[in-house]
């Protein structure tokens, strides 16, 4: 029995090697990951802003930014993380930023206000636009959202949610993708660590815990002499 548990014993404590090495190897990709991410984003120029005070501001108003991060919190339902808008490292790399920067680019679409111009008078549900410049105001409208048919609202749809716009959005939604498969990778290069020593210490506990037991001699008690008459 004690040296099946021995053997037991080296089995899991090869197992937990095994999963030590994994870990490590998931570690060392996502690491490679995190620093592409990095310099991509670095090339690109990619940064928030932030005030002397540390707070977040987007055209140089907090107000802006806090209305940005309302739109990503409350209307998204996005989980910021708000230790990773660091002032201290304002290269978007981490997918609270990415996040933020999508909804940068949403935000000003929607609060934007587009000019369409009729050549010539239009009628449309029983109104009549007559030839003429018209301000549109995008009013908070996603592009679904517009009526394509009317002659006001849609080219004031196809300027606001231009071409550019959707690009850009789906450029910083690869980026949080990224950054969230990052962290992912992060978290399992921890598991796997974390399960590799579990059973590396079970396994090295189950071989000292079958070693042979040392044979102690008997204690001899010493018999009292008798004493000569």
């Amino acid at each position: 029995m004690t040296g099946r548990l021995r053997i037991l014993g080296v089995v899991l404590a090869v197992f937990g090697l095994a999963f030590l090495a994994g870990g490590a190897y998931t570690f060392y990709r996502t690491q490679e990951g995190a620093r592409s991410l990095q310099a991509f984003s670095a090339a690109q120029q990619i940064k928030l802003s932030y005030n002397e005070q540390g707070q977040l501001v987007d055209r140089g108003k907090t107000e802006e930014a806090q209305g940005i991060l309302s739109l990503l919190e409350n209307d998204w339902g996005y989980p910021v993380v708000a230790s990773d808008l660091n002032p201290n490292d304002p290269t978007v790399n981490t997918a609270s930023e990415y996040m933020y920067q999508m909804a940068t680019i949403a935000y000003h679409t929607m609060h934007g206000t587009q000019t369409v111009v009729l050549t010539e008078p239009k009628e449309y549900n029983g109104t009549t636009y007559p030839a003429g410049t018209y301000q549109v105001p995008v009013d908070g409208r996603y592009f679904s959202q517009f009526d394509r048919q009317d002659p006001l609202q849609g080219p004031a749809r196809d300027q606001a949610w231009s071409g550019t716009a959707h690009a850009l959005i789906a450029e910083l939604g690869v980026g949080t993708m990224t950054a969230t498969s990052l962290q992912m990778g992060y978290g399992l290069a921890g598991l796997f660590a974390g399960i590799g020593l579990t059973v590396l210490v079970a396994g090295l506990g189950l071989v000292w815990a079958a070693r042979p037991a040392e044979e102690k001699a008997p204690k001899t008690r010493a018999i009292p002499q008798p004493i000569p008459a």
